[in-house]
């Protein structure tokens, strides 16, 4: 998958650091905001791997640090619940400016309490979804529960989230206790799904039933069995990104493709927009590109790769069979091809001499084999079907259909 750091810059005229990640084998059809828990960073574990489950399904991530926290400047101290929800608009307006308004919110945690005050201010949010979500912003006081009273008398107080130190002041609490999630999720009215494992013991079950009951239809729910509240094992949040991607395609503005189709061999089709091609070959449906600096978009091989390709697989089936047949005991080849063009190896003027197509080759044969073997497995390797078409003169003949 492609990804590029950006940067954007928040309410407060602070610039937020955000990694998007894109699908490296096709433009992406929607485009998703991910909001990190309380105190965590863009980079932690479980965003990075739900944001990759998206992205394989053809949907880019932008997923940012809030303000004070990972990589964006600013006060952590100074940010609160209200502060949150204003980052996440002005990173969905970035999206709008210079890529695709976002059509679906994801967040986690207090994040996920977050993306439903943000979505309700979104036109472009089709869908939202929460991750170990709070039924209420104020859940979080739990955190900093034995500082309460000291941010009360003081003003605010330095509490110990995480292992890592953080300044909550009085305005934070203020804040998330005048935040009213039913109200605002029962005014949603967009589709909503909630994913929650029993055993939080974070954000307990009894949010993700409340935040179930707030909502209106269409809803859902999905019980993250046995996973804790930051979804810490990968195989957890791997599947949570799947679900949600799943999930959110039947609310999502995606294009219909229509499959190519041919009686012959192979055909390939591109439009009038780069270089991008569909190819199908029998049953098999493939993307052919050219690279970035050659103006293309590199969401497949190039033509010379797929032919590349088709050598080195020629190669490798064909001392598959022949070493099958004779009983030895290949266990593995690897073939490595490159392509290009140079001078034939007894060129007299190469200045004046066209060069040639050369496909230069190395062979790694595995097993038990004796030296009488490989270099007889070498000479097999000549004999591939491609390796005769390639050396020797073929003809192409072109109609119009």
């Amino acid at each position: 998958m492609g990804f590029e750091k950006v940067s954007f810059i928040n309410s407060q005229g602070k610039k937020l650091a955000a990694r998007l990640e894109r699908p490296d084998n096709q433009e992406p059809h929607s485009y998703a905001i991910f909001a990190h828990c309380f105190t965590c960073n863009k980079n932690f574990s479980a965003v990075r791997n739900i944001s990759r489950a998206l992205v394989s399904k053809g949907i880019a991530v932008l997923r940012f640090d809030f303000t004070g926290l990972g990589e964006s400047e600013g006060e952590f101290e100074e940010t609160n619940f209200s502060s949150n929800v204003s980052d996440l608009i002005e990173a969905a307006k970035y999206l709008e400016q210079h890529y695709k308004a976002p059509s679906l919110l994801i967040g986690h945690s207090l994040g996920g309490a977050a993306v439903i005050f943000a979505a309700s201010e979104l036109d472009s949010v089709a869908a939202v979804s929460t991750i170990g979500a709070p039924s209420s912003p104020a859940h979080v006081q739990h955190l900093f529960k034995s500082n309460v009273d000291e941010i009360n008398a003081t003003g605010k107080a330095k509490v110990n989230i995480g292992g890592r130190d953080f300044t909550i002041k009085k305005d934070f609490i203020d804040d998330i206790e005048s935040k009213p999630m039913k109200e605002v999720l029962k005014n949603l009215r967009k589709p909503y799904l909630v994913l929650h494992s029993p055993q939080d013991t974070i954000v307990g079950i009894e949010n993700a039933k409340e935040l179930y009951q707030y909502a209106h239809h269409p809803k859902s729910f999905i019980s993250i069995d046995k996973a804790d509240h930051l979804l810490m094992d990968s195989v957890d949040s791997t599947y949570v990104g799947n679900v949600i991607a799943g999930w959110a395609e039947r609310y999502l503005d995606i294009p219909k493709r229509t499959l190519l189709k041919t009686s012959h061999q192979v055909a390939v089709s591109i439009g009038n927009e780069g270089f991008t091609s569909e190819i199908v070959a029998g049953n098999h449906f493939l993307i052919a590109d050219e690279p970035k600096d050659f103006g293309g978009n590199d969401f497949g091989p190039s033509p010379y790769d797929y032919v590349s390709s088709g050598l080195g697989a020629c190669t490798a089936m064909t001392l598959r069979m022949y070493a099958s047949r004779k009983k030895w005991d290949l266990q593995k080849v690897i073939v490595h091809v490159d392509h290009g063009k140079e001078h034939a190896p007894d060129s007299q003027n190469t200045s004046t001499i066209k060069k040639i197509d050369t496909f230069k080759r190395s062979i790694e044969l595995f097993g038990d084999l004796d030296d009488s073997q490989k270099n007889r497995l070498m000479e097999i390797a000549d004999k591939c079907p491609v390796h005769k078409t390639l050396s020797a003169t073929s003809v192409i003949i072109t109609k119009l259909k």
